[in-house]
């Protein structure tokens, strides 16, 4: 298996992002069975998913297990750590380290579904009971 040992993932581009949620839903795949799942999606038109897996892997966002033919590629990190390290990136970059300004900017950026809307002020409720304790 190819592995970085470089702790915080590369930021994905978005081809890659194509590429990475097909592995957090299928789990561990072939080359060939990433491209069935992509069919025509213009996030990776242009560049062959070979070479997208072979760049990716030599980032450090993917491990390779070459020990059959077909070889087998996995995410290295998990949906939600590459979610974390792509928000707090954006925190930092986009709102100046304030994490609830961009909670307000994406807010009333979309509109969400009641169900949406009742989990976010779960979340509320949960963080204000940690600091009042």
């Amino acid at each position: 298996m190819t592995r970085t040992t470089d702790k915080t993932p590369p930021r994905p581009t978005d081809a890659e992002l194509t590429l990475l949620r097909v592995f957090w839903q299928r789990g561990p795949s072939t080359v060939r069975q990433i491209q069935q799942e992509l069919g025509d999606d213009a996030a990776v038109a242009g560049a062959s998913v070979l070479k997208l897996l072979q760049i990716m892997t030599g980032k450090g966002l993917l491990d390779r297990d070459a020990s059959s033919r077909a070889h087998v590629y996995r995410a290295r990190h998990s949906e939600q750590s590459t979610q974390d390290q792509l928000t707090n990136d954006l925190v930092d970059r986009a709102f100046e380290g304030s994490a609830a300004r961009l909670a307000l900017r994406a807010l009333s950026a979309r509109r969400c579904t009641p169900e949406e809307l009742a989990e976010v002020q779960r979340m509320v409720a949960d963080l204000a009971d940690d600091d009042g304790d």
